[in-house]
């Protein structure tokens, strides 16, 4: 007798999916806590203010938001330097439960990366995670905006060849979740925080979603 197979408990179709890095598919915590706690620190700003601000957007974006009136200039200088750091840092990156089993799921499927990092970051940490950089990306070299502004999640659907209301986005962040929406896209929630940023399904990491190709250039993100 074979064994009975649970349904899923949502069943999103799209031609295409757009992945976030950072709380998405790696589990980078403690090193963005280490650094931006100092960055807290030199700024005289409190630390945990600090980290409700910073998840899925670029760092002068979230120096912009914490720092109104700071030069721009300065907002990028910190920038680089921090993603250097960041880069070098590794310690405590792992995979999101279930995320290697998910990419796996992906080959000759479309999708693409699409992350606040640049691409020496993206690189590094995908890597310190075990889990194979999507051959499309769109980093922070690729945009002229941050998350939550949608230009990363339109790029990637273009750059596959997709309308952006055929995909599905999977984010973690309030600023991800928001330039998903915004794109046009349903959204997958992954993780403690997504849950109160309203996307349209949420899961707790990436064990239990599945991604099938269903024939005519469709697939079926089931979850659950």
């Amino acid at each position: 007798m074979s064994a009975t197979v649970p349904a899923p408990s949502a069943v999103l179709t799209a031609r295409a999916l757009l992945l976030d890095m950072d709380g998405t598919l790696v589990n980078s915590d403690a090193v963005v806590d280490r650094i931006w706690r100092r960055w807290a620190d030199r700024q005289g700003l409190d630390g945990d203010e600090v980290m409700r601000v910073v998840h899925g957007r670029q760092g002068h974006a979230s120096m912009a938001m914490l720092l109104p009136g700071r030069p721009v200039e300065q907002n990028l200088a910190d920038n680089a330097r921090m993603l250097a750091e960041e880069t070098a840092d590794l310690d405590g990156v792992v995979p999101v439960p279930g995320a290697a089993d998910f990419m796996a799921s992906l080959n000759g499927l479309p999708h693409a990366l699409v992350t606040s990092a640049d691409m020496a970051l993206a690189g590094a940490r995908m890597a310190a995670a075990g889990l194979a950089m999507p051959e499309i990306r769109v980093t922070a070299e690729s945009v002229g905006a941050s998350k939550p502004d949608p230009e990363g999640f339109l790029k990637g659907a273009a750059e596959l060849g997709v309308a952006p209301g055929d995909c599905v986005v999977f984010e973690d962040s309030d600023a991800g979740i928001e330039a998903g929406r915004a794109a046009g896209m349903r959204v997958v929630g992954v993780g403690p925080r997504a849950g109160l940023y309203g996307p349209d399904v949420v899961v707790g990491d990436l064990t239990g979603v599945r991604v099938v190709g269903v024939g005519g250039g469709w697939v079926e993100v089931r979850v659950g």
